[in-house]
């Protein structure tokens, strides 16, 4: 069916609702907005779907959403009556529609017989990680779109482990959505009848608590709250995490957290940033405000949904500065790993995972305390599987899981990254290096200058609808049909294809097999050992660029590094404008 007839059909489905009508009304002499509302249907992948919230078969809407939890239902249902009675835990984030959307999702399932364990209100990602695993339901479901603007929305899926799923498990469920035809086909029963039968149970403090018995147990020094007077600014970015956060910290005895007034409350406008990422720095402007105000030792600050932390802490200036995510795990890792051997607790088989546009930097800390370090695709779902199969075969024991894109797991009662682990640690490593005098500024300095001066850069490019996702593939296949010898004047020693799985060595031309699953990333190591990594976003209508450098000095690494992405860039853009003639 192509889009002229896709949006027929809805135009001329009587039972559509009113909202839909008006829509597509709206749009009706917009032909390239019709075309782009339903030249496809919304992509259920590996890490379920993400749109913006509209009419149409590529737009997040209840018909769209019924699609994908039917599919997943049809999926429970070929696994059998014990995934039925386990069911699904739900929940959702403070963006448009997500609570709309969340009950829609459990109305689906229950009509389908299936349990939906649905939360009162908003929660964080990770505390609806952790709930699958406390109410022993077979899979989960979380309405949120992340950080990404406010006409967005998404749709992602858990196993019975809290992990989102493993790509052969997303494949299989991934045929059960594509195999429905219809969406408008899909009817449900009314809320209050499918309660009344039992299949939608409302979940919320008992959740929360059970949650927060856990965040306790993530410092390595309880007392230090007690002991050491930390001022700590939090900023929720208008989302998910206020509560969880404050409760954590009140109850490790951080009594001086000023939140952001302006964005603490749930806003699905995110009204006072730009974009509601802590990755952004213009996020942090108005806890900088606060913090100066206070005089905060650490800025903290969530995304919407929660499973990403950024922190802001003085320079050498005493002006505040947004840490990257790399720098904020180095401090958090070497915190960690330095707490367990001092302490006997550090396990002979510990081991450290990072993805592969992380910074090298955590290997190396890894090294010191003789532990490995072992590299995954990007995204966490890769590190909770990795999580898992260590805990099946006792390989290794799990201490530190981390991204550079702000997201770090500390404790396996998630299987997803968690901002609420991650800011009570933060918190905790500010108290450590304050009880000896120092700001956590200084603590990183003293990593780099123990460790090395690596510093790691992203650059990105939004190509939107179907042109832009052809020049987006039209990069990655240039650079497969003629690979750089060369990047910023350094020679490219190495090629990493992890579509083909082939590393190769370019000087020997010796091949080896990646054993990682296939991905649409290629990734480059230059002869001083900078790498550069291009990667198109799963979620988003982009194609990232990953630099990671090391130098003797932070003068020199930044140097570098700004060489490297403006060389690297500048013949990125004059391929766009080769594809685009």
């Amino acid at each position: 069916m192509n889009w002229k007839c896709s949006y027929d059909s809805w135009v001329n489905f009587e039972a559509l609702d009113n909202e839909m009508k008006l829509l597509l009304n709206e749009m009706q002499d917009d032909e390239k907005n019709i075309e782009d509302a339903f030249y496809k249907n919304l992509e259920f992948g590996t890490g379920g779907m993400r749109g913006e919230i509209g009419a149409g078969t590529n737009r997040m809407n209840l018909y769209t959403v019924r699609k994908a939890t039917l599919g997943l239902a049809h999926y429970l249902q070929s696994m059998g009556d014990e995934a039925k009675r386990r069911g699904v835990a739900i929940a959702y984030d403070s963006r448009f529609k997500s609570p709309e959307f969340a009950l829609e999702a459990a109305k689906t399932l229950a009509t389908e017989g299936i349990k939906a364990y649905l939360f009162d209100e908003l929660r964080p990602t990770p505390e609806l990680s952790f709930a699958v695993r406390e109410l022993n339901a077979y899979a989960g479901i979380v309405i949120t779109a992340s950080h990404n603007p406010p006409e967005y929305n998404g749709y992602k899926v858990y196993g019975p482990d809290g992990a989102q799923l493993p790509p052969a498990t997303a494949d299989v469920v991934i045929e059960f959505v594509n195999a429905i035809e219809n969406e408008l086909a899909i009817l449900v029963k009314d809320e209050e009848t499918l309660k009344a039968q039992g299949l939608i149970e409302i979940v919320g403090e008992e959740i929360d608590t059970a949650y927060n018995d856990k965040l306790l147990t993530v410092p390595e020094n309880r007392d230090l709250g007690e002991e050491v007077d930390v001022t700590v600014v939090f900023s929720p970015l208008h989302g998910t995490a206020n509560k969880s956060v404050r409760r954590a910290l009140q109850d490790l005895g951080y009594d001086k957290v000023h939140v952001v007034k302006e964005q603490e409350l749930p806003d699905p406008n995110f009204s006072t940033v730009q974009s509601p990422n802590p990755e952004e720095h213009a996020a942090f402007e108005m806890a900088i405000e606060l913090g100066n105000e206070v005089s905060a030792d650490l800025l903290i600050a969530t995304d919407p949904d929660a499973d990403r932390l950024g922190i802001a802490v003085k320079n050498k200036d005493g002006q505040y500065v947004v840490l990257t995510g790399n720098q904020t795990g180095a401090l958090i890792l070497d915190y960690l790993l330095k707490e367990k051997k001092a302490k006997g607790t550090l396990p002979s088989n510990g081991v450290v995972l990072k993805t592969i546009v992380t910074s090298e930097i955590g290997r190396r800390i890894a090294k010191e305390y003789g532990l490995g370090t072992v590299d995954v695709l990007t995204g966490f779902k890769f590190i909770a599987e990795k999580i898992n199969e260590y805990e099946d075969s006792g390989k290794h024991t799990f201490l530190f899981g981390y991204e550079e894109s702000y997201g770090y797991l500390i404790k396996d009662f998630a299987r997803d990254k968690d901002a609420i682990q991650a800011a009570v640690l933060a918190v905790e490593v500010c108290a450590h290096y304050k009880k000896q005098g120092m700001a956590l500024y200084e603590g990183l300095l003293t990593i780099f200058e123990k460790y090395g001066y690596y510093l790691e850069g992203l650059q990105s490019l939004t190509l939107k609808g179907i042109e832009g996702a052809g020049q987006i593939q039209g990069i990655l296949n240039q650079f497969r049909e003629a690979p750089p010898k060369q990047i910023a004047g350094k020679a490219v020693t190495m090629q990493e294809d992890y579509q083909s799985g082939v590393k190769l060595t370019v000087g020997t031309n010796k091949e080896e097999v990646i054993d990682l699953p296939k991905s649409n990333v290629i990734k480059y190591f230059l002869e001083d050992g900078t790498w550069v990594c291009l990667r198109p976003s799963g979620t988003e209508p982009k194609i990232k660029f990953y630099f990671g450098i090391q130098s003797e000095t932070m003068e020199e690494a930044e140097l570098k590094l700004k060489r490297v992405m403006n060389a690297f860039m500048e013949n990125i853009h004059g391929m766009i404008i080769v594809l685009n003639e």
